[in-house]
């Protein structure tokens, strides 16, 4: 049987987004998992599939606005573990300058201890004016 991952697990994968430590941030990811993206071209923003499209997609999002954190995040699993939510509140400098704040979830479907699914999903807020 293998190993379930935890909220601890969770927990870790943000304090490694956090430090933008990308081989942190992907030890939970399955090899064939799929990200749904916050914005896109479609009702479910954009869909990236495989873990080293989803380390690039990760990666872009450091270049572009390097004082990002997902703070203050909180996590727990469904009882059968399959499902997993992250809250979160995703701060940010844009690269015009402006400040993205707004609150923010992750929907995780999990499987065999690997994230298979991350469905992110957060707040519709103005940009905040730069100072």
């Amino acid at each position: 049987m293998s190993r379930q991952l935890t909220a601890a697990d969770l927990k870790a994968t943000f304090d490694a987004f956090n430090r933008h430590d990308i081989d942190a941030v992907m030890t939970h990811f399955a090899d064939d998992c799929v990200f749904f993206t916050v914005a896109g071209e479609h009702e479910y923003g954009n869909r990236i599939e495989g873990k080293d499209a989803i380390a690039k997609a990760f990666v872009g999002v450091w270049t572009a606005m390097p004082d990002v954190q997902w703070a203050d995040h909180s996590h727990f699993l469904s009882e059968d573990g399959t499902r997993g939510v992250s809250q979160w509140t995703f701060r940010a400098t844009n690269p015009d300058g402006t400040r993205t704040e707004v609150e923010g979830v992750d929907l995780f479907r999990i499987k065999d201890g690997q994230i298979t699914e991350k469905q992110a999903i957060r707040k519709q807020r103005p940009a905040i004016p730069a100072k």
